[in-house]
């Protein structure tokens, strides 16, 4: 995971979003307001809508690659994700700020997976609502699970690149950074889904042989036209976090090291 580029978007879904949740907002009960946030947002969201056909191009603009997935960065991205689940935060059912592109994997499992460190004892507290418990406001606190849109995860993750291809928290066990970190791998299940540490390892190698193409060019004199549609290349794949990694460990990975210190450009890519 990486932080998201922020693409405008356009002003007439802007206010198509804002006209929505203000009429959300107006209904008086709360847990009418999480029954109402699901059922208009299942009318609203489909395709021929022009608020919601204009959401999914500007998300889509916001992916990596083919239209990534920003949880996994591996499958395309088809459904609009809500970062804190509609069900528990109706107050932001249509919010921009709290919408992502995700795929139909990764929804499903993160679905209103959430948690706070909660206010006056910092607790780690999963407010996900149990099937049948009462429709109450969630515990207030400040949102554990990594927000992609506003925060960048590789400041909290890290992913090994010399041997597992898992993700692993930065931080020291115990902090709230690390928490964080172990909270948003253990519910995207970024690490026991094996098809996703297989493709970042198969990533890691596209780009190395990007790398290698790109020095091949420029060793040969290859325009600089040629050298830069190489470059976009390498930009647009998919598992961005495996190139942030490789260029923020390179100096610990002897084969990467001695590709970036024959391109030494490329750690700006």
């Amino acid at each position: 995971m990486i932080r998201l580029p922020e693409k405008p978007l356009p002003a007439e879904a802007r206010e198509g979003l804002v006209k929505y949740q203000r009429e959300l907002d107006a209904v008086a009960d709360y847990a009418e307001r999480v029954a109402q946030a699901k059922k208009r947002f299942s009318v609203f969201n489909k395709i021929g809508n022009p608020v919601f056909d204009h959401v999914k191009a500007t998300l889509s603009d916001m992916c990596a690659g083919a239209r990534r997935c920003a949880y996994c960065e591996d499958s395309v991205a088809d459904e609009v994700e809500h970062i804190r689940p509609k069900t528990l935060y109706p107050e932001v059912a249509f919010a921009w700020a709290n919408y992502l592109y995700a795929c139909g994997v990764c929804n499903p499992r993160k679905n209103d997976h959430f948690a706070v460190f909660a206010e006056g004892t910092n607790v780690l507290t999963d407010v996900r609502r149990e099937r049948g418990a009462p429709v109450e406001p969630p515990v207030a606190g400040r949102p554990v699970f990594l927000d992609p849109r506003v925060e960048d995860p590789t400041e909290f993750l890290e992913l090994d690149l010399r041997d597992t291809f898992y993700f692993v928290p930065k931080g020291r066990s115990g902090t709230e950074a690390y928490q964080r970190a172990e909270y948003t791998i253990t519910v995207l299940q970024l690490n026991v889904r094996e098809v996703l540490p297989q493709s970042r390892r198969a990533a890691y190698w596209d780009y190395m042989a990007h790398l290698g193409n790109y020095l091949r060019a420029k060793t040969q004199g290859f325009s600089q036209e040629a050298l830069d549609a190489l470059v976009a290349r390498v930009r647009t794949r998919q598992h961005p976090t495996v190139w942030a990694e490789m260029k923020r460990q390179h100096a610990r990975l002897p084969e990467v090291l001695r590709m970036f210190e024959q391109v030494p450009e490329a750690l700006k890519w």
